[in-house]
């Protein structure tokens, strides 16, 4: 059996209904990341998309940093030990299990992610993790997501679990994003949070540059303003320091908020509670 320039044994990959001669979000986020796991078009995206948007691999990188720093702040302070990362893409470096299980190894993740590859790799590195799970779902459909058979057989809601929808919520669109949202705060359990990122709407011509490549490219990209990313909380109180710019979201070194590079304005980061 041979394999193709990517590294795929070509009997079996890829299968029928995947084309990779379009980029998808999983794929093109992996390129900006500077991954492996992506394509000749998913490449080409992120290198059309950095030379128009500055800072635009520095945001990659900051929203995977808090990623880490929400995990680690859930796991490790809150006290949650169960995950539902919705829109996970691939796996890279400090992924959300990695991070709570280091804090508590009992903790509990379910990736979802609508990219079929996200799944491959996933199950081959966690074929020895039976705590964590990685299915091909998709995110709009929050009864499929919920009622999913690995879903319901690795996290308890009728305890707390930590929602996750991190560099997701920019790829809902506004037509749909109110209903889906709601649907996944409603069947949480008291003492669970909400942690978002998403591309913001500051005023800055990048912020919807971005947006419209994104949308253009991959279908689906809103930025959207401060007070509409808060919306989506609901009811569920943030904590501190509110919803902010991904860079100043519980930073692990002092950031001059007054002087953020191009980058660290392209996104923002919020976790919040549900109290009742």
């Amino acid at each position: 059996m041979t394999e193709d320039s990517d590294g795929w044994p070509d009997a079996q990959w890829p299968p029928p209904s995947m084309d990779f001669s379009k980029p998808t979000i999983a794929r093109a986020y992996d390129a900006l990341l500077g991954g492996k796991d992506n394509y000749a078009a998913d490449r080409a995206l992120a290198e059309f998309a950095t030379e128009n948007i500055p800072g635009l691999r520095e945001s990659a990188w900051e929203n995977r940093k808090v990623l880490v720093r929400g995990v680690r702040h859930l796991a490790a302070d809150a006290g949650v030990d169960q995950f539902l990362d919705l829109g996970s893409g691939l796996p890279t470096v400090q992924n959300t299990h990695q991070v709570a299980q280091a804090h508590n190894p009992a903790a509990r993740v379910v990736y979802v992610d609508i990219d079929p590859l996200v799944t491959v790799h996933g199950q081959a590195i966690l074929a020895d993790n039976d705590r964590t799970r990685v299915f091909t779902g998709d995110a709009r459909e929050p009864a499929e997501v919920l009622g999913h058979p690995e879903t319901r057989r690795l996290l308890d809601f009728d305890r707390p679990v930590a929602l996750m929808l991190v560099g997701m919520l920019h790829y809902l669109s506004p037509e749909v994003a109110d209903e889906v949202v709601s649907a996944y705060r409603d069947a949480l359990a008291p003492g669970s949070y909400l942690f978002v990122t998403s591309l913001v709407d500051t005023g800055l011509p990048a912020q919807q540059e971005l947006a419209r490549i994104t949308r253009e490219n991959l279908e689906e990209g809103w930025a959207r303003r401060p007070e509409d990313i808060e919306y989506h909380f609901g009811d569920f109180e943030l904590v501190e320091p509110g919803l902010t710019y991904t860079a100043l979201w519980r930073p692990d070194e002092l950031i001059d908020a007054n002087n953020l590079e191009p980058g660290e304005q392209l996104g923002m980061a919020g976790i919040a509670l549900k109290k009742k």
